[in-house]
C-alpha cells in the first residue's frame, strides 16, 4: 500500500503517514527499522505494509516508494 510521510521524529524513529484518503496512521520504531531507512522527510511517498483490521491498521513496515 502507498502513503505519504506526514510526521517523523528521528529521536524516537516514529511518526505518521497519510493514506491516500487523508487518514493519518501512526507507525513505531519497529516499522521504521524494518524498512531499513535512516531518515524520512514529510511529503515523501512511502510504501507501507499493515497488519490488523482495515479500520485500525497497524503499520509493520515503512520504506520509500520506488517506481
Amino acid at each position: 500500500m502507498q502513503a505519504t510521510a506526514y510526521t517523523y521524529d528521528p529521536g524516537t524513529r516514529s511518526g505518521q503517514v497519510l493514506l491516500d484518503d487523508g487518514t493519518p496512521v501512526p507507525f513505531g520504531a519497529e516499522a521504521f527499522d524494518a524498512g531499513g531507512l535512516r531518515l524520512l522527510r514529510p511529503g515523501q511517498r512511502v510504501r507501507i505494509e499493515t497488519d490488523g483490521p482495515e479500520d485500525a491498521p497497524r503499520i509493520t513496515l515503512v520504506t520509500l516508494q520506488t517506481f
